[in-house]
C-alpha cells in the first residue's frame, strides 16, 4: 500500500459493464448463373470482392441465386441488397422488393440489374431508377474515361475527378436520370470518349454511369460486364465506399 502524508492512498477502479457489441450489418447479394456469360463472370468475381470487403470492414456478406429469397422473412435483418447481374421477374419477388425499399431498405445494383425496356412491365422499378429506361449501348466492351460529378460525396471521395474505368458495356438511358430532380448523378461517361464502340457506337450525349435516387437508400453502378471490372484499384474504392455509405444509412 502507498501512503501520502501519513494517509493511505486508495486507488479506486470502476468496473463498468461493457456495452454490448453492435451486431454486424448484413449484405445479401442476388445473382443469376444462367444469364449472359460475361455477366456471370462479373458476378463470380464480385462475390469474391465483396466477401473480402466484408472481412476488411466488419459486415456480414452472403449470396443467393434463388430470387424467391426476396421475401419479408429472408430480408429481415438485411441492411443492404446487391443485385449483381439480374433482377426479380415474378410479381411476388418484385412486390417484396418494393416493400423492402419503401420501408427503408438499401440497394446497390450493377449493370444488367437495371436493364428495363417496354417488355419489362415494372413501372415502379423505372420510377425507382429515376425514370431511366434502357435505350442502347456500345459494343464491344471498352474502357472509358469517367468524370466525377460530385467529389464531396462519401461514395466518390477516394477516386480522382477523372479516372479510367476498365472495359465495360456502357448503357444509354432515355430519358436521362439526370432530368429527375430526385436523382443525384455521381459519375458520368466523359464526352472525350465519343464516339465509343465499334459495332455499336455511342456518338455523344449525357450518359450517367453512377447515380442515386435520393428518395431511397440506393445506388446504381453501370459497371458489370466481363472479367476486367475489378482490375482498377480506384474503381474498387468506389465500390467499397458505396457499400459503406449505404450501410451507414441503415440501422
Amino acid at each position: 500500500m502507498f501512503f501520502s502524508a501519513g494517509l493511505p492512498l486508495v486507488i479506486l477502479v470502476l468496473c463498468l459493464p461493457a456495452s454490448p457489441q453492435q451486431a454486424a450489418k448484413h449484405v445479401l447479394a442476388f445473382y443469376s448463373a444462367s444469364v449472359e456469360r460475361d455477366h456471370v463472370i462479373f458476378a463470380e468475381q464480385a462475390l469474391k470482392f465483396f466477401a473480402s470487403d466484408a472481412k476488411a470492414h466488419g459486415f456480414e456478406f452472403s449470396s443467393t441465386t434463388n430470387w424467391d429469397d426476396l421475401n419479408a422473412t429472408t430480408l429481415q435483418g438485411v441492411q443492404l441488397i446487391l443485385w449483381l447481374n439480374d433482377s426479380p421477374h415474378s410479381p411476388a419477388q418484385r412486390a417484396a422488393f418494393e416493400r423492402y425499399m419503401e420501408h427503408g431498405g438499401g440497394w446497390m445494383g450493377f449493370h444488367a440489374a437495371a436493364y428495363n425496356d417496354e417488355s419489362t412491365g415494372w413501372p415502379w422499378f423505372v420510377n425507382f431508377l429515376g425514370g431511366a429506361v434502357f435505350y442502347g449501348n456500345n459494343w464491344p466492351p471498352l474502357p472509358a474515361l469517367l468524370d466525377v460529378d460530385d467529389h464531396s460525396s462519401e461514395v466518390t471521395r477516394r477516386v480522382p475527378p477523372h479516372f479510367t474505368s476498365p472495359a465495360n458495356e456502357w448503357y444509354i438511358w432515355k430519358p436521362t436520370p439526370r432530368a429527375n430532380p430526385a436523382v443525384k448523378v455521381l459519375v458520368t461517361l466523359a464526352r472525350s470518349n465519343y464516339p465509343i464502340g465499334l459495332k455499336d457506337t455511342i456518338q455523344g450525349g449525357d450518359v450517367p454511369v453512377v447515380w442515386s435516387n435520393t428518395r431511397y437508400h440506393m445506388i446504381y453502378m453501370n459497371m458489370g460486364h466481363g472479367d476486367k471490372i475489378f482490375d482498377s484499384p480506384g474503381q474498387n474504392r468506389l465500390f467499397e465506399d458505396a457499400v459503406e455509405s449505404l450501410l451507414s444509412q441503415r440501422r
